[in-house]
């Protein structure tokens, strides 16, 4: 059983540092200590000042997102004891500019990623405005791109990617994935404006597919797989083979339903 745990931690105050540097911190260790709440113990014996994005805890807001003894990870979701260590370096995410200390600038990200379309869009503007009925999908379809739905926008993603480190103009592989969420989605008709982008040097034909996005994503999220789909999406619209537009809304008529006795029951809900 540990007693206590080493806290190093990459600190950085852009009032007062020229450059980032690690300080150690020892902590008292509690069984079921999370990498959080071990940073909340620091700030609360040693360094108030510490500077650091949380929110949930519960791995699902995807604000604490750092490099935890190497790795990119949520502090949220990682147990102490599961990092086999009695050492935990914790850094901010690498690829970003640092805001401070723990903090990482992601407004660069969420900038490609809305310069992306993340939502649905509709030709048929009037039934999107004032839908007369829903747009219906069948469990196939929604199969497609409900993984990547899974998002959490927290950047892991970003900075494990060795090509977004080293390439200025590639997107990355979080915006990216989210981008064929859409043009996967069977509702949505807003490929022809996505590719204008994914089609020039920030889109996925920059990725090497070293596949580090998908092995570090705390959801279970597979960017990687998100990116080749995307590949093979574009080649078949070059070739005029790829489905276009999206389907008009359904009202499925109510059915009627018969219980064993053979009398009617009432008619099912309109989907």
């Amino acid at each position: 059983m540990m007693k206590d745990v080493t806290y190093r931690i990459r600190l950085f105050d852009p009032n007062r540092d020229s450059e980032p540097h690690w300080e150690a911190f020892t902590i008292p260790y509690a069984p079921g200590m999370t990498v959080l709440d071990g940073l909340w113990k620091v700030k609360e014996l040693h360094a108030p000042g510490l500077a650091w994005r949380s929110s949930c805890r519960m791995g699902v807001c995807g604000s604490c997102g750092m490099l935890i003894n190497g790795k990119p990870g949520l502090a949220c979701n990682t147990q102490i004891s599961e990092l086999h260590a009695l050492t935990v370096a914790v850094a901010p995410l690498p690829n970003f500019d640092i805001i401070r200390d723990l903090v990482p600038d992601l407004a660069p990200m969420f900038g490609t990623h809305q310069a992306l379309l993340p939502y649905v869009i509709r030709e048929d503007v009037e039934e999107r405005e004032n839908p007369t009925a829903e747009f219906w999908q069948s469990a196939h379809e929604l199969e497609q791109y409900l993984q990547f739905s899974y998002c959490i926008k927290c950047g892991c993603c970003m900075a494990a990617c060795p090509t977004f480190a080293t390439d200025a103009l590639y997107s990355g592989p979080m915006p990216l994935a989210q981008a064929h969420r859409y043009n996967s989605d069977t509702r949505d008709g807003g490929f022809a404006v996505r590719k204008e982008v994914l089609a020039g040097n920030a889109g996925p034909w920059r990725c090497h597919y070293a596949g580090e996005c998908s092995r570090v994503c705390p959801k279970g999220v597979d960017p990687a797989k998100a990116i080749q789909l995307m590949k093979r999406e574009l080649v078949l619209d070059l070739l005029h083979l790829r489905k276009q537009g999206c389907p008009a809304p359904v009202a499925k008529k109510p059915t009627e339903i018969k219980r064993r006795d053979g009398v009617p029951d009432a008619p099912a809900r309109t989907v």
